[in-house]
């Protein structure tokens, strides 16, 4: 099995790290034909307009959506969820191409600015009992999510932070910043 792991901008590094250090082999996606050599993928934090207008630049948004809807699991981080979400709450910025595909909302930014990151223990009983240690970097929260739309973590008042549609899977923070590969993991059995 081989990971693609979009990069065309954000931390997709660091998610490649995290795979080879259990063991995955990975694929940079930058182009269509990188799609061809890859099981699955992941589309990391960033700043979601940017990713989404290169997605249509390197011809990348079509095919991938094409993917996941035949079956191939993905999985968006921060950025990625976003561009996951059928719908932004604040209403897509004119022109911000997006995947769709989850059926679910996003809310851009929900915590607040850059200056209010922060970090947190989350609750993840499909990942286990020990608690999830989890980065938030201008993070969205998920909101409003379909039947068919798998709750996987909440943060204070229940605002949901993780979540799962089959084989697509959006969370609101950062697995790849924390040394913890438990969703890396979880990800490879989607």
């Amino acid at each position: 099995m081989t990971v693609g792991i979009l990069a065309l901008q954000g931390d997709f590094r660091e998610h490649e790290e995290t795979l080879r250090r259990i063991g995955v082999p990975t694929q940079q996606v930058r182009l269509p034909k990188h799609l061809e050599q890859i099981d699955r993928l992941i589309i990391p934090g960033g700043e979601s307009t940017t990713i989404g207008k290169l997605l249509v630049l390197y011809k990348l948004l079509v095919p991938i959506r094409e993917r996941a809807r035949l079956g191939m699991p993905l999985w968006g981080t921060c950025a990625g969820a976003i561009l996951m979400a059928r719908r932004i709450a604040e209403g897509r910025p004119e022109g911000q191409p997006a995947l769709s595909l989850m059926d679910i909302t996003a809310r851009r930014n929900a915590f607040g600015r850059q200056l209010d990151s922060f970090e947190a223990d989350l609750n993840v009983p499909a990942l286990g009992q020990q608690p999830l240690h989890a980065v938030f970097i201008r993070a969205p929260l998920l909101e409003a999510p379909g039947k068919e739309v798998e709750v996987l973590a909440r943060i204070d008042g229940g605002r949901v932070v993780a979540a799962r549609q089959g084989h697509l899977l959006a969370t609101c923070f950062h697995p790849e910043l924390t040394g913890d590969e438990r969703f890396h993991r979880y990800f490879l059995e989607l």
